[in-house]
Parts: C-alpha cells; structure tokens; sequence
C-alpha cells in the first residue's frame, strides 16, 4: 500500500472512531447532574420535576446539587461534578479567567431582585455614605458586581469600602449583628434581609445597569453531548415561560424545594424576571464590560473574551 493510501486510510479510521467514541459517549450518559441555589427557573424545574419526566423515557437520571453561590457551584462544575447550573453575571467571568471547563449556554436578562442593604436606621442614606465602610458580598457573585458598578456610579472606587466575603448565610446574621454596614444580595435572601432582618434598600441593581443572569454548562458535557444540552435548556425555557404567568404558584414551589417561607418567596417571585433565551450579541457585550471592569480593578488575573465561552450548538 502507498504512503498516501495509507495515511488516508488511517485519517479515515480515526475519524471514524472519533466519531464512533462521541456517539457512544452521547448513548452512555445515565444521569444529568444539576446545580441550583435557593431561587430561580431550577427551583421551579425541581420542584415539578420537569427534567426528570422529559428524561425517564431515555433512561436518564436527574441528580440535583444545591450550593449557597455561584463561585463554589462553577468550582464543581470545572472538575465535572456538575454538568448544569444557574449563576449570576460575575461568577462565570471568574471561572473563565481561571482556565474553568465552562461555556455560556443560555442568558436571563435580570429586571429586580438583587441590590446592597443598609439597616434601616443606619446613617447611610446615599452610594456616597458608603465611603469607609464595611461591605459584605459574596466575592465573585453577581453581588460582587453589583457592588462595583454602583460604586463606580457615585465617583466612589473598591477601595473607598472595605469588602468583607462572606457566603449569604454568613453574611446574614453578620448583616443582622451589625458586623457589616451594608451588605450586596440577591433574593431571597436581598428579601429576607429586608422583611426579617430589619433591612432598608439603598440600592435596587436595576437602577445602577443591566444585569444578566446565565445558565452555564461544563464544556466537556456540552461539547459531548450537545443534543442533551439543547434539551435541558428547552426545559429550562419552558419552565421559566411557566413561571412567568403562575407567580403565585412559583413562590409556593420555591418553599416547597427551599424551605423558605412562602411569604417570601412570593416577594421574591413576584419581582423576578424568569425569561430564558440565547445568549445575544448585547448579553455578550453586556457581560464582557464586566469583564473588562474586574481585569482593570485587579479582581481577575487576566483579561477574557467572552464570546470564546459562548455554547455554539452543532446545526444539523
């Protein structure tokens, strides 16, 4: 046999197997491993089961993995413990920056429900008043976002505060004790600061800039098994449409699967934005100034590109 002949015949073979070991590793997959926090479209998606029932009929499992934040959910996610998850702007921003296996795979455009807390006696009235003061946030959440942006917006810079990071069940009773002046959260627990830890709002997110939250994939399970993929997201933008008009029963559903009053929840469900869609040219350009914002301030090691993490489905 030639040379030629032969090394088309071997290229031909491995193509071959490449293609045979990506289609068996499609046709292996038993269970789908999910990350959630105590809000969102997941919740809902839990709670229904609504994954479990578009699954059974493929013979795939569906395990649920719940996390306080988003940074320690993407940690799992880079080693492969999970496969899918909700997360705020900043905790993917972090990830890409560190090497993580991740990939954007769907955006939800954010309208309320996350903001800084002062106690409602406290003298800070303004963004200003929150010069030398201690501010407690998730480092790398979408809180930590929120935090810069509304500093940046009253002229004030990360170094006018003193950051204190801190996981929100921390966080909570340290913003109860006084431990903290302010402190930048997300619902429900921006809402159970408000209603149950004596908390006034100083800042809506919504007022300082555009907030994207996104459901994330690890790169290796989407670049495997893409068509699983567009199906959990397929899920996840029919429960989010569901949610958009039964709020009444969303807040149920997330007591239900959180353990956090239904009172609050409903506060939380009702001001929440539940939407699910691709990931847009604005959502990318939206999501890069971020980036762009932590590189300059020293938050992340080195500067990314976004789009780079951008999920691209396979057209067929």
């Amino acid at each position: 046999m030639k040379r030629r002949e032969f090394l088309k015949l071997s290229l031909g073979t491995a193509i071959a197997a490449a293609l045979s070991r990506e289609a068996g590793a499609q046709a292996e997959i038993r269970e789908i491993r999910i990350g959630y926090q105590k809000n969102g479209v997941l919740v809902i998606a839990r709670q229904q089961a609504s994954l479990e029932k578009h699954f059974a009929s493929q013979g795939i499992g569906v395990k649920w993995v719940e996390f306080s934040s988003g940074p320690p959910m993407l940690e799992a996610m880079n080693v492969g413990s999970v496969d899918y998850g909700a997360v705020g702007d900043s905790p993917p921003i972090f990830a890409q920056s560190a090497g993580a296996a991740i990939v954007y795979a769907a955006g939800q455009p954010i309208t309320n429900g996350q903001g800084i807390l002062v106690p409602v006696n406290s003298e800070i009235r303004s963004i200003a008043d929150l010069k030398g003061k201690r501010v407690g946030f998730t480092k790398g959440s979408s809180a930590h976002n929120v935090i810069v942006q509304t500093l940046e917006k009253a002229g004030l810079t990360y170094a006018d505060i003193t950051p204190v990071y801190l996981t929100p069940p921390d966080a909570g009773p340290a913003f109860a004790n006084g431990s903290i002046d302010a402190w930048s959260i997300w619902d429900p627990y921006f809402t159970i600061g408000e209603v149950k830890q004596n908390g006034r709002i100083l800042v809506n997110a919504s007022d300082i800039g555009k907030t994207n939250s996104f459901y994330i994939a690890n790169r290796d399970f989407a670049k495997g098994h893409g068509p699983i993929l567009q199906q959990i997201i397929d899920v996840t933008t029919s429960t989010a449409a569901w949610a958009e008009s039964h709020r009444d029963e969303v807040a149920r559903s997330l007591s239900a699967v959180t353990g956090i009053p239904v009172d609050i929840q409903t506060v939380a469900a009702n001001r929440s934005s539940f939407a699910v869609g691709p990931i847009t040219d604005d959502i990318i350009a939206t999501q890069q100034a971020v980036a762009d914002r932590f590189f300059k301030l020293g938050l992340i090691p080195r500067p990314i590109v976004v789009r780079d993490a951008v999920w691209k489905p396979v057209q067929t």
